[in-house]
């Protein structure tokens, strides 16, 4: 989303739009205080849905301790890791408007395989295409108007039911991605969306930033599905869980984090300015 805003909007020779340069600390600023929000009111829904069968957890925290006190110190290629996540992320912070996220990313990738912390053979490259080859079909559809017409088409639908602005276009916009990021990784539902919704927001006379940080934020709202995220394939892979138990506890977790969102774009995000 922050090369979309960049691609789509901003003008070197117009000072006006330096404003879509998002860097990392606003980001966070955005988002993070909607996932502090969060956090409490999902642990709710998943203890009211999901009755804990054990009240503590004193014997399995003595056994973690064990393990830990068993494996010893840690090693000098421990602490390097540790060094070069901080760098990374210091890097995102205070050099991503300058070099880009995607550069201090791929630098950090280097990082990690010249210090053989990582083996060539256990890095994905192909999730490194994909985003790249969905970016790039975004812009085209930027380029070739296709992503305008596919905006005014869904602006279209949205008339009828006065959902074509205001807080009902971010409904729905929410609505989007929401699905879409179920049956895909959330980085590619982006790449894939971004473009018509950027559209939808100049077409609705929206401001492309609170669009584009509702997409983005909702882009992570892949509860339903085991194949929606990385974090539900892992965890299902368990063995404790069913494919419906998702549904189960993700249709409480997606209305709450929508409405969190919607809220936060309401009254929160204004006061960073938009």
């Amino acid at each position: 989303m922050i090369g979309y805003w960049k691609e789509f909007f901003f003008d070197p020779g117009d000072p006006e739009t330096r404003r879509y340069l998002v860097d990392y600390i606003r980001w966070m600023a955005y988002a993070y205080p909607v996932f502090l929000m969060q956090l409490p009111l999902v642990t709710l829904i998943l203890f009211v849905t999901f009755r804990p069968e054990y009240k503590s957890l004193n014997r399995a925290v003595a056994k973690l301790r064990a393990q830990v006190r068993a494996d010893g110190p840690m090693a000098p290629a421990d602490w390097m890791a540790i060094l070069l996540f901080v760098l990374i992320l210091l890097s995102w912070i205070f050099a991503s408007e300058v070099v880009g996220m995607g550069t201090v990313a791929i630098l950090g990738a280097a990082a990690f395989l010249i210090s053989s912390l990582v083996k060539w053979e256990d890095v994905n490259w192909g999730v490194v295409l994909l985003y790249a080859a969905a970016i790039s079909l975004g812009v085209q559809m930027k380029d070739t108007g296709a992503a305008r017409w596919i905006a005014e088409s869904f602006i279209a639908l949205l008339t009828p039911i006065g959902a074509d602005h205001g807080i009902g276009l971010w409904a729905a916009v929410s609505a989007l991605t929401t699905g879409v990021t179920n049956t895909m990784s959330n980085g590619a539902a982006v790449a894939v969306l971004g473009p018509i919704v950027l559209k939808v927001a100049t077409v609705a006379g929206e401001s492309p930033i609170v669009i584009g940080f509702i997409t983005a934020v909702s882009s992570s709202f892949a509860y339903l599905t085991v194949v929606g995220t990385p974090a539900c394939t892992i965890v299902f892979a368990a063995g404790y869980l069913k494919t419906g138990d998702f549904l189960t506890a993700g249709w409480r977790m997606v209305l709450m984090s929508t409405a969190v969102m919607l809220i936060a774009a309401a009254m929160y995000w204004p006061l960073l300015g938009v």
